[in-house]
């Protein structure tokens, strides 16, 4: 009996050890990232190891089952797929960000209509950067607080045509007058009071990819639709 027992013990030591050992095997080695844009893939790769236990695959699908990942800056959600053993894929799903404005020594970046989605200390290329807008404090999932509703929602109408129309808009800010100003590379597109916006924005692809890489100012503010009238000076 006792001699039985003993082999049930070494049995049962044996299969743990086999097990364990199958599941060091799936050790994470290769982690492939795609669909990110705003945030780099050495930094969802660096999340998905935090995340994924003992850095293991086998660990990490098991995990994924009960608690998805989260909380990945600029990130909504992420789907990890096992390729193999030791290597996944991470398929990013971004949030849509707007736009941001410059608060205190960092950012808070907005959706296209005007709630905060996340903050940082770094720009995000390609995202606009708004300037002259005034707040005090925020809040994550909500809408900006911004003293000028009037400024703002012309700056929301903006942001929405620019992801209408893809364009790539680096910077957007107001004069003393509170006339509109973009900023394309190295040209800055006058609007004036956004009384046009919409024409104005839907002509603008064609108007700057005429223009190419030169620099220097972009004046529309009469553009409209009954004065299709653009002129440009170099800088």
């Amino acid at each position: 009996m006792k001699k039985m027992k003993k082999i049930i013990v070494l049995a049962a030591i044996l299969v743990v050890l086999l097990a364990a050992l199958y599941v060091q095997s799936f050790e994470l080695l290769t982690i492939k990232v795609v669909g990110n844009e705003a945030t780099s893939a050495e930094a969802i790769e660096q999340a998905v190891r935090e995340y994924a236990p003992l850095n293991n695959t086998l660990l990490l699908w098991a995990k994924g089952k009960f608690r998805p990942m989260e909380d990945v800056p600029f990130v909504s959600k992420v789907d990890i797929d096992i390729e193999g053993k030791n290597e996944i894929t991470v398929t990013v799903y971004e949030k849509s960000l707007a736009g941001c404005v410059e608060y205190m020594n960092g950012y808070v970046f907005f959706d296209k209509d005007g709630i905060v989605l996340d903050a940082s200390d770094h720009m995000i290329a390609g995202v606009p950067c708004i300037h002259g807008l005034s707040f005090a404090s925020w809040e994550m999932g909500e809408r900006l607080p911004v003293t000028d509703r009037s400024k703002f929602n012309s700056i929301l109408s903006i942001t929405q045509l620019v992801e209408k129309y893809k364009l790539q808009i680096d910077g957007i800010r107001f004069t003393p007058e509170d006339e509109i100003v973009l900023i394309h590379r190295g040209i800055e597109i006058e609007l004036g009071d956004g009384e046009n916006l919409p024409i104005q924005m839907m002509n603008l692809t064609a108007i700057l990819d005429g223009l190419g890489d030169r620099e220097g100012v972009l004046y529309m503010k009469d553009f409209s639709s009954e004065n299709e009238t653009a002129s440009f000076s170099k800088k």
